[in-house]
């Protein structure tokens, strides 16, 4: 299993942006034959204030910068490789430390068994008919081993509205920190509601991916962990199959695009905000950054690839970002007005 953060992340032209990244070392042992979730309601109060009172004691020392605090607090897997939530804590400090914080209700998530669960499913609160209802909760969660695990989410109003999950696991007595979420919940000034009009308002001009990819940024932004989906996520999801794009890339599965004399394998393609624009990331694979120049022009030839086969790109996004990825995982990043693009 592994755990997310948002972090802000540079590139050489010098403009940053918050993203996830991961963060957290995998938990390989253990098995579940059963998944049970409790919603705040339902958790003992004893259990339940235990449980906020270990998030609290967390988010304080992030508050203050206390990553020695943090990590003794951690499960040992965490603790062995913390550097991922050391960096998130440093970025962080002065939000948390400065702004109002709230804590939503929590939930307690317990898997039985002695191996892990390949997909464990959490059901929380009340269910319908038709699915889920407006006060419930799935979490899904790759490889769990068995464990009480408890989430719970800080409302963090700083200048850009943020919030920190916590994903804690009971071990003997104590909740040990082994999940770290620092998420914005903003993108460009703007919240996953309106995101979803953008693609409503894509949808209806016939432009499928962009709304595609406004769709998908709009349920990222409603949900403080991405493995939490809820009846308004799920609802945005459906809406989402009426439209179709081309095939989403991945390291798997790159899409293929030829220009320049060139085939681009782009292996990832997101939306993301650059302070008040919203931009479009392209990821491809190269076989070395080290040329700056050289990698500088082959961003180029895959902007103009990228619009000449999307041309609706123009339309959907202030910018547009291709980033070279090498086979060791560094980068150059280029970023191109998308009206400009030729």
């Amino acid at each position: 299993m592994r755990f997310f953060r948002n972090a802000r992340t540079t590139n050489s032209c010098g403009w940053k942006w918050r993203g996830s990244l991961v963060c957290i070392a995998a938990l390989l042992w253990g098995s579940a034959a059963a998944q049970t979730c409790q919603t705040a309601e339902e958790i003992d109060p004893g259990a339940r204030h235990a449980l906020e009172a270990a998030a609290r004691r967390d988010f304080d020392f992030s508050a203050k910068g206390d990553v020695a605090s943090l990590r003794q607090n951690a499960i040992p897997q965490v603790a062995a490789d913390f550097s991922g939530i050391e960096a998130a804590v440093k970025e962080n400090q002065a939000d948390f430390s400065s702004a109002q914080v709230a804590v939503r209700p929590p939930f307690l998530l317990q898997a039985e068994g002695h191996d892990p669960v390949p997909r464990a499913e959490f059901l929380c609160g009340v269910f319908g008919k038709s699915g889920q209802t407006a006060n419930s909760a799935v979490f899904v969660i790759p490889n769990l081993p068995p464990g009480d695990y408890g989430i719970v989410t800080f409302d963090v109003a700083s200048k850009v509205p943020m919030t920190l999950s916590l994903v804690l696991q009971k071990v003997g007595g104590d909740w040990k920190l082994g999940g770290y979420y620092a998420r914005v919940a903003q993108a460009a000034g703007h919240d996953g509601k309106w995101f979803l009009e953008k693609a409503r308002s894509f949808k209806a001009k016939g432009e499928s991916l962009n709304a595609w990819l406004y769709y998908v940024k709009a349920r990222d932004l409603m949900v403080p962990v991405p493995f939490m989906s809820t009846l308004q996520t799920d609802q945005v999801y459906d809406e989402s199959q009426s439209v179709e794009p081309p095939p989403m890339p991945s390291a798997q599965t790159p899409l293929e695009i030829s220009g320049s004399g060139n085939v681009f394998r782009i292996t990832s393609m997101f939306a993301i905000g650059v302070d008040s624009d919203v931009d479009l990331v392209v990821k491809y694979q190269c076989s070395s950054v080290a040329n700056a120049a050289q990698t500088y022009q082959q961003n180029m030839a895959a902007i103009r690839a990228l619009v000449a086969k999307y041309p609706e790109f123009r339309d959907g996004f202030t910018s547009i970002i291709a980033r070279a990825v090498e086979p060791s995982g560094k980068d150059y990043g280029t970023m191109v007005a998308a009206k400009e693009v030729k």
